[in-house]
């Protein structure tokens, strides 16, 4: 998986890009500052549930399983509301997301060609390849080759060049229900536990865990992973079995994201759906 990097002309290769720095860490420093300020159970109760539609809805289910992998298939209205589900997540559009993640299991672990290698340390995997500007990875006309079914939908890419700017009618609509608390708990807080709990799969899960699957790269399974990421983490499953809409193997990696894909299903809204074989490889 990957996240969000603002927009900006990529300078040298092992310097930082002081904008990005200053956009997560103003990020970071709000929510650290005012979440105990403007603390209540129904703000707490407001990230919650965002952190679970933008997280497990919009990112795993519509960025992940659907748009990266194709592991089933909606109606194009209903894709279009997970990808806008998934924008509001603010871990960059569409394209550059997909992009990203195809490059990254095309070229798993390799130190040049991963956005996000784990060779090249936790930090770097976790958090540093967002704030180090790397033209093909954070320039259009490259990550946009990896996701060239995306790149021709205009919807698309709108969604790819606004959605930081969908978070104003987002905080509006909060304030409006709760005042600054929901805009603090909403959007703030909840903006950096799913970013780190995106970016826990690109490192965590690379460096840690167990393998039901001897696959060629590093990827691992990991428990407290999965729990804040609606069932990424059992991430040597995935890696394994990429085109799989299902994570979980054994009965006991539950997949949060997988039950969801099931209802859609069982309601006639997914079609197509793909499952990791029942006997291994």
């Amino acid at each position: 998986m990957n996240s969000t990097r603002l927009s900006v002309p990529p300078r040298s290769r092992n310097s930082l890009d002081w904008g990005v720095v200053l956009f997560f860490g103003a990020f970071h420093a709000i929510a650290l500052i005012l979440a105990p300020v403007c603390f209540s159970w129904a703000a707490l109760g407001i990230m919650l549930l965002l952190h679970w539609l933008f997280g497990s809805i919009g990112i795993c289910l519509g960025y992940h399983r659907l748009l990266s992998h194709r592991s089933f298939r909606v109606p194009r209205w209903l894709e279009y509301g997970f990808a806008t589900i998934g924008a509001l997540a603010m871990q960059g559009g569409p394209i550059f997301w997909v992009g990203g993640h195809r490059k990254h299991h095309a070229f798993t672990e390799d130190p040049q060609q991963d956005p996000y290698s784990a060779k090249r340390g936790f930090w770097w995997s976790h958090i540093m390849w967002i704030l180090k500007p790397q033209a093909d990875s954070f320039e259009f006309a490259r990550y946009s080759k990896f996701a060239p079914d995306l790149a021709k939908q205009a919807y698309y890419r709108w969604l790819d060049r606004y959605f930081i700017l969908m978070q104003v009618p987002l905080a509006l609509v909060l304030y409006a229900l709760g005042g600054w608390s929901f805009v603090i708990y909403g959007v703030f807080v909840r903006s950096v536990l799913l970013w780190h709990s995106t970016w826990f799969v690109n490192s965590a899960t690379h460096c840690w865990g167990y393998r039901n699957f001897d696959a060629d790269d590093n990827a691992r399974n990991l428990w407290w992973v999965s729990l804040v990421t609606y069932g990424e983490g059992w991430h040597n499953n995935h890696h394994t079995f990429p085109g799989s809409a299902q994570t979980g193997w054994h009965w006991w990696e539950i997949d949060v994201t997988w039950q969801t894909i099931r209802l859609f299903k069982h309601l006639g809204l997914a079609t197509k759906v793909k499952m990791i074989p029942r006997a291994k490889p």
